[in-house]
């Protein structure tokens, strides 16, 4: 006794269906203007291509290349939402903070889980032997002019591929580690303080690269920390 056959899957639709299906439908592709854009419509002028063909040809590719731009304005937008959420997170934590160590740990919280840069030193000059900051470096301005004294100086942000010497100064621990960076000097009348973060990746802080994003951050710092050096 021959064994009961499985269900075959249905049939493939033929040339015949879809012509008596659309010779039944002639405003198909009126109703569907977006398939027209996908469809190949050759015309009949012998081994040449036609003006007509070719127009369409163009039309295609520039309809492709704004899908593209399109694409990746979207995805620029996505990213800039979700960069200004974390950034949003991390001022309002600064500004709600009741102590140094507690903006302090708000800001390497927000930099090391929601930002995920590899390294971060924050370095507060002070002569005072009372102050207390436990994930910041306190040192006097003149030592740090020995190692970083441009920045100092210029009061700017900075970024580019990692100098030795200042790798070493900045981030002692993990120096050789440390493709890239970027400092940005903090200043309230006179400069108080500077904020580095370091890559492992010698081009993610290019010298071309903007800084808007640590000015940022260093301005909110420039703002909340001077009240606690001065208790």
């Amino acid at each position: 006794m021959n064994e009961p056959k499985t269900c075959e899957k249905s049939a493939a639709i033929t040339e015949d269906q879809v012509i008596k299906y659309l010779q039944q439908q002639p405003d198909f592709f009126v109703q569907q203007p977006n398939l027209l854009a996908e469809l190949r419509l050759p015309h009949d002028s012998g081994g040449a291509i036609s003006l007509v063909e070719r127009q369409v040809a163009i039309l295609r590719e520039r309809n492709m290349d704004m899908r593209h731009r399109l694409s990746k304005l979207l995805d620029n937008a996505r990213d800039n939402d979700r960069l200004f959420d974390k950034t949003k997170r991390l001022v309002l934590a600064l500004l709600e903070s009741s102590s140094l160590n507690d903006a302090i740990n708000s800001l390497f919280y927000s930099f090391n889980n929601d930002f995920q840069i590899h390294y971060t030193t924050l370095i507060l000059f002070t002569d005072s032997k009372d102050l207390k900051a436990d994930k910041a470096r306190l040192e006097t301005i003149e030592e740090a002019r020995e190692h970083i004294g441009n920045v100092i100086r210029n009061s700017k942000p900075i970024c580019g591929p990692a100098d030795a010497g200042m790798a070493q100064y900045l981030f002692p621990d993990h120096s050789e580690h440390v493709g890239s960076m970027a400092l940005a000097p903090l200043v309230y009348g006179t400069t108080f303080g500077v904020l580095a973060i370091g890559n492992r990746d010698p081009h993610y802080y290019r010298s071309s690269m903007g800084t808007l994003f640590l000015s940022y951050i260093g301005e909110v710092l420039n703002r909340t920390l001077p009240k606690y050096l001065r208790d």
